[in-house]
């Protein structure tokens, strides 16, 4: 062998060795030596299973499928985060807890995370580690397909003349007229009954949240239209315990790469299947997360 190949050889085996070191480094029990001895991280990957914290009766984000089978955009970066732990998306057990109960049970590590429509805020980060956003929520106008007032505009354009249904509340008629300014408002006692004066032509138009207009939409284009307005954004995140960098950079990574990387598959389909609409195209170049 002349030296010319020899030394072509010798890259080659030098080549495959980093590929096999480089490989070695993303094995998980591997990784879990890497992460501080007291981070959570270190502790879910010995444990092989993740711990979240979720509900279980708020379609499209956490609810019971036709077979009692948790499910929802909730659930779907639920399955994200076991995806990237353990390369298996059903390594969950799922706590189902009340929303009151989101920072008491992961604060006092009763789950090791909360993935549960949970708004990000100046008030509740002083309690909890908040991930990056990876959902912008927001207030929104529903009608039906029967409306005398089919788009935004002709809503706003028909003044004092519209009814507006929302759930009771201290802010409703303000989150009403911030939309609406002439509308009367019809403050109801349940978000079912809010649905129902619309449906019932009670009520041309209801308040609620933007997701439940989309989800409502796609699952029942005949009763339900979406005028083409939303306003109030709000940031749903992940929350965890204060004090665990090492955990709280893992989450960030992993839902950067599920919504922004190279593995996008459960995140865009939970996207589609729940709100009826695909991610917007990603394009390489200057990153936009």
């Amino acid at each position: 062998m002349d030296k010319q190949a020899q030394r072509r050889t010798m890259l080659g085996l030098g080549a495959a060795g980093a590929m096999v070191a480089a490989g070695s480094l993303l094995d998980a029990r591997r990784a879990a030596a890497q992460a501080q001895p007291t981070s959570l991280l270190r502790t879910v990957l010995d444990r092989g299973r993740l711990i979240v914290g979720t509900g279980s009766t708020n379609p499209p984000w956490h609810f019971e499928d036709d077979q009692g089978k948790l499910t929802g955009m909730d659930i779907a970066m639920a399955r994200i985060l076991a995806k990237g732990l353990f390369d298996d998306e059903t390594k969950v057990d799922y706590v189902r807890q009340d929303p009151a109960a989101r920072v008491p049970n992961v604060t006092t590590g009763k789950v090791d995370v909360v993935v549960q429509f949970m708004t990000i805020s100046p008030a509740r980060a002083q309690l909890v580690a908040f991930s990056r956003p990876y959902y912008i929520e927001g207030a929104a106008l529903m009608t039906s397909p029967k409306s005398k007032y089919p788009t935004y505009k002709e809503l706003l354009a028909a003044g004092a003349a519209v009814r507006a249904s929302v759930l009771q509340n201290v802010d409703a008629d303000t989150l009403v007229h911030n939309a609406l300014p002439q509308a009367q408002v019809m403050q109801l006692d349940s978000q079912a009954n809010v649905f129902q004066a619309v449906t019932a032509g009670r009520a041309d138009v209801a308040i609620v949240d933007a997701s439940t207009v989309k989800w409502l939409v796609k699952r029942n284009p005949g009763v339900y239209a979406d005028p083409g307005y939303a306003y109030e954004s709000q940031l749903y995140g992940a929350a965890v315990r204060q004090g665990d960098p090492d955990w709280l950079n893992w989450i960030n990574t992993c839902f950067n790469v599920a919504m922004h990387g190279h593995q996008t598959e459960i995140y865009d389909a939970a996207f589609e299947e729940f709100f009826g609409e695909k991610v917007p195209e990603r394009k390489p170049g200057f990153p936009r997360i």
